[in-house]
């Protein structure tokens, strides 16, 4: 019961359809005047349903120039064990690196690998195609949106999402598991770690220590959102302009990056591209707590509203929107998908 208000009293935790339902109409009117719903098709040419749905991350880190992005190998569904190992060796990926659905859903199925044994586990239990990939070997996580219409030369960056990992602090005293609980946002996560950590989760972590349980930064799997646009500089806009004009038809996303210090982001030195999100990405500076509901729908109003206008142009320029049959198509496919890993 604790848990349960906590979460109707905190915006951030409520269902996406939710919170999406003054965004319905707004889409609506956008599908009307484009006359289909799946205008968002021509926002990103170059990717798959523009980014929206049913789009390979491999697919775009092919986008991407390669000193951007970590080594990483996609492994198809079914493949034999013997086979991921020969992948992985012939990717030089080492342990410990991230596994994750090729066609994902917000963060679900991503795993920090240790072992064969790890390895072999996740292998035998995914029904999807996935990927390996290198861990990037810098301490800092933001998300970037970034915007640019066709006709300009030059996009801008329109918000900037800080990351907290869900990281737990010793006390000497307390095992890991109560640590989890003192901390809301932690708990809501418990399940999944037992899971995951099993025993682990009933040491007692040194004072001081801490212990990073998710080492990703996503808000689905517990880490702590901060909108960090007050980080947006014309160094950093240069930056980020500098590797988003190289990935051909790109328009309209959001990267998430990791880097080592704010100041070598800016000089383009020390940063890595975690991935990168097309049509369905989020403002997720939005779930920042002290943003209100009403700033949130704000800010996703206006960032749908790029979306149409970029698609709109890049329709006039020759692009196609997807037809009703082929997008109810992918659809189909994207609950499919959806289903597989939520149930992984």
């Amino acid at each position: 019961m604790r848990l349960f208000i906590h979460k109707l009293t905190h915006w951030e935790y409520w269902p996406f359809q939710v919170l999406y339902i003054p965004i319905y109409f707004l889409w609506a009117y956008y599908a009307l005047r484009a006359k289909t719903i799946f205008f968002f098709n021509a926002s990103n040419p170059t990717m798959k349903n523009g980014g929206f749905i049913m789009d390979s991350k491999k697919e775009i880190y092919n986008l991407i120039p390669q000193k951007y992005y970590p080594k990483t190998e996609l492994i198809a569904e079914k493949t034999s064990f013997e086979e991921v190992l020969i992948a992985k060796e012939k990717g030089n990926i080492q342990f410990p690196f991230i596994t994750k659905p090729d066609i994902g859903l917000r963060g679900s199925a991503v795993k920090k690998i240790n072992s064969d044994a790890e390895l072999k586990e996740y292998n035998n239990n995914a029904n999807f195609d996935y990927l390996l990939q290198d861990l990037i070997p810098y301490p800092n996580e933001i998300g970037i949106f970034y915007v640019r219409f066709p006709n300009q030369e030059k996009g801008e960056i329109t918000g900037i999402v800080a990351k907290e990992f869900l990281i737990v602090t010793g006390d000497g005293k307390s095992t890991i598991k109560e640590l989890i609980k003192q901390n809301p946002r932690f708990e809501f996560q418990l399940t999944t770690l037992e899971k995951e950590y099993k025993d682990k989760l009933n040491e007692v972590l040194g004072k001081d220590k801490k212990l990073n349980l998710v080492p990703f930064g996503n808000h689905c799997r517990g880490s702590k959102f901060i909108d960090a646009s007050y980080l947006i500089s014309d160094k950093l806009t240069d930056v980020i302009n500098e590797m988003c004009l190289q990935i051909d038809g790109f328009y309209f996303g959001r990267m998430d990056l990791m880097f080592n210090t704010i100041e070598e982001l800016e000089q383009g030195k020390k940063f890595q591209v975690v991935e990168i999100n097309g049509a369905a990405s989020e403002p997720t500076h939005i779930y920042d707590p002290k943003h209100s509901l009403f700033f949130a729908w704000k800010e996703l109003a206006r960032h749908i509203t790029y979306m149409y206008q970029i698609s709109v142009e890049n329709h006039k320029n020759g692009f196609p929107y997807l037809s009703h049959k082929a997008g109810m198509q992918e659809y189909r496919l994207h609950l499919a998908q959806n289903k597989k890993l939520n149930h992984f």
